[in-house]
């Protein structure tokens, strides 16, 4: 019984310390910018200025939010479609294809998933600079759908999750490979793709050094991007503005968590193949 007391007590303070940012950020874009620190950071002013702060937000530099966060929504969409894509059938093939030199690619695989991202910025500005992809969205399209985490997650879990005498029953039955992957294999993977492209979407939506390398031109940045260059402006008060533009880029965020969350099912395979 202790132990359950001290287990929640703990949980309980975790989540407050996780959810006290949020808070402060959903009080914060309700007031002005005045109000900011005027009032307890905590707990909202005394009039509530929500919707004018984001009439601001939407209006401000000739509406250009409203482009950043769909330029950020291409982005994370397209990079995290793209690299889940990728690296299913990276996974896949590395699970269920025995051929020479497959553990020297996993193991490659693996080296790679330990390399942090921004030791390879400079290098990757070279080669887009190279290939003329500066300043386009698919400088930061491209590099965000090559995912070796993802690769190692989807063949562990192909590994595990698609029965090879599964496959092997619809090669009887005539089915060819991209067939069996796209009708077999990626259905009975879906928890763990969902999960890659949830991990992907929330790390392209929060990319900031990528975009800040390749991208000169405002109207292709995204919104992480266009918030910093908000709050590094000293002329005026937009301080309202970066902490509201802040809590509208989160929405999506959490729609895309509550909208894919059902596809997180366990067993998918049970039953289908008869031993």
């Amino acid at each position: 019984m202790r132990a359950q007391v001290l287990t929640t007590a703990f949980l309980f303070v975790v989540a407050v310390y996780i959810l006290l940012p949020v808070w402060w950020m959903v009080v914060s874009a309700t007031k002005s910018a005045a109000d900011l620190f005027d009032t307890p950071g905590l707990w909202f002013g005394g009039d509530l200025h929500l919707a004018g702060n984001i009439d601001r937000v939407m209006s401000q530099d000739g509406g250009l939010y409203s482009r950043w966060l769909l330029n950020t929504l291409i982005y994370s969409g397209g990079g995290a479609l793209g690299a889940t894509l990728l690296a299913a059938m990276a996974g896949y093939a590395l699970a269920k294809y025995p051929f020479r030199g497959r553990g020297v690619v996993f193991a490659i695989v693996m080296g790679a998933v330990l390399i942090p991202a921004p030791l390879i910025t400079l290098p990757l500005y070279l080669l887009e600079s190279r290939l003329g992809l500066l300043n386009t969205m698919w400088g930061v399209l491209l590099p965000c759908m090559v995912s070796p985490f993802g690769v190692y997650l989807a063949r562990a879990y192909a590994e595990a999750a698609v029965p090879g005498t599964l496959l092997e029953a619809g090669r009887i039955d005539g089915a060819g490979e991209l067939r069996i992957f796209f009708t077999v294999g990626i259905r009975l993977m879906a928890p763990a793709l969902v999960t890659l492209f949830l991990f992907q979407f929330v790390a392209i939506w929060n990319n900031f050094f990528l975009p800040m390398m390749v991208l000169n031109d405002q109207a292709l940045w995204p919104v992480t991007l266009g918030l910093v260059k908000w709050h590094g402006i000293r002329t005026g008060f937009l301080r309202d503005a970066v902490v509201t533009g802040a809590l509208i880029s989160i929405v999506p965020v959490i729609l895309a968590f509550v909208s894919l969350q059902r596809f997180w099912k366990a067993d998918l395979a049970a039953g289908s193949v008869k031993l």
